[in-house]
């Protein structure tokens, strides 16, 4: 039978497998992108998805809510199947959080960013993640295409910067002011975005940000020293003081005076080398905080949409550019 490349498909048939079921063969596969699958086995039309998927479908799932609410609670995704239109089994797929997740989230908001979670899965799983995280916006329940009209909702508060890893998460990144990917992550979701980061750890984010507001910044102010250095000491190393009080500049001090403005200049620039470590700091003392609380998984599939200060601050030109 042919295998999924999904990570909700690969978790179930992984579970049958380590149970000792024989996985049987299946016919007219059909992918419902955001919502399911459906397909046939041993001549039964079986579907298994979302509680939407099964509301489209007219299927009757009122008898699993209760079960499908506790589930939800505890942060797990949870999917129906139903048999020849009929509700027959409920799947709860866990979806363990990162090990740095908690603590890039918190070295993002201690940058006075504001982190949010944009997920297909339903409200009350994605509030549990939020809660475990620490963050306090949630948009449930969308579609993948939902995903690109979220980011523009919230471009209207400022620019927006979206991290994600997934196949679903494309648009997203490429509709979103500056698109963060996972070098773990799909190859597709690499491609739409404009910042890789190629060890896959969300630590990087927040040291991207940091380091790109701290480049930007020293830009300016080696800027605002060569324009101030060159517009005071020009007009004297030409004369200008010369009627004033007979001064002149000699051109072995001119030229170690244009010296100097470089080794400030070159000077300064090297601070950038100190640049993201107080991000580092940061989650380093959260993880330590947080340890045997946070589960761990190998693939994580967390959304998070920054929203940094100012759009000049936002730019993260470390891997490639769009176009």
């Amino acid at each position: 039978m042919p295998r999924s490349d999904h990570p909700v498909g690969r978790a179930i048939t992984a579970a049958a497998e380590e149970e000792g079921l024989r996985l049987p063969a299946t016919e007219d596969v059909t992918a419902l992108a955001g919502r399911g699958l459906s397909g046939r086995v041993g001549g039964a039309a079986f579907l298994i998805g979302s509680a939407r998927l099964m509301e489209e479908e007219g299927i009757d799932i009122a008898a699993l809510r209760p079960r499908h609410a506790a589930l939800a609670a505890e942060g797990r995704s949870v999917f129906y199947a139903a048999k020849n239109g009929q509700a027959a089994a409920l799947l709860a797929v866990s979806d363990p959080i990162k090990p740095d997740a908690k603590a890039a989230v918190a070295g993002l908001r201690a940058q006075g960013r504001e982190v949010a979670i944009i997920t297909g899965d339903g409200e009350a799983t994605a509030r549990a993640v939020a809660a475990t995280l620490g963050i306090e916006r949630v948009i449930a329940g969308v579609l993948p295409e939902g995903k690109v009209d979220a980011v523009r909702a919230l471009q209207e508060g400022g620019p927006v910067a979206f991290v994600g890893d997934g196949i679903n998460d494309a648009p997203a990144l490429a509709a979103a002011d500056v698109g963060i990917a996972l070098g773990t992550g799909t190859d597709v979701a690499v491609e739409s975005a404009d910042v890789v980061l190629m060890s896959g750890a969300l630590a990087g984010v927040g040291n991207a940000v940091e380091i790109s507001a701290a480049t930007l910044r020293n830009i300016r102010q080696n800027l605002v020293w060569a324009f101030g250095y060159n517009a005071a000491l020009v007009p004297v190393a030409a004369g200008a003081l010369y009627p004033v009080n007979g001064m002149l500049l000699s051109p072995m001090l001119a030229a170690g005076a244009m010296a100097l403005s470089s080794v400030f200049v070159l000077s300064n620039a090297l601070r950038l080398r100190r640049a993201g470590r107080k991000s580092e700091r940061v989650e380093k003392v959260t993880q330590g905080q947080s340890e045997g609380r946070v589960t761990r998984r190998p693939e994580p599939r967390v959304n998070c949409p920054l929203f940094p200060q100012s759009a000049t601050e936002s730019g993260l030109p470390l891997v490639k550019r769009r176009g």
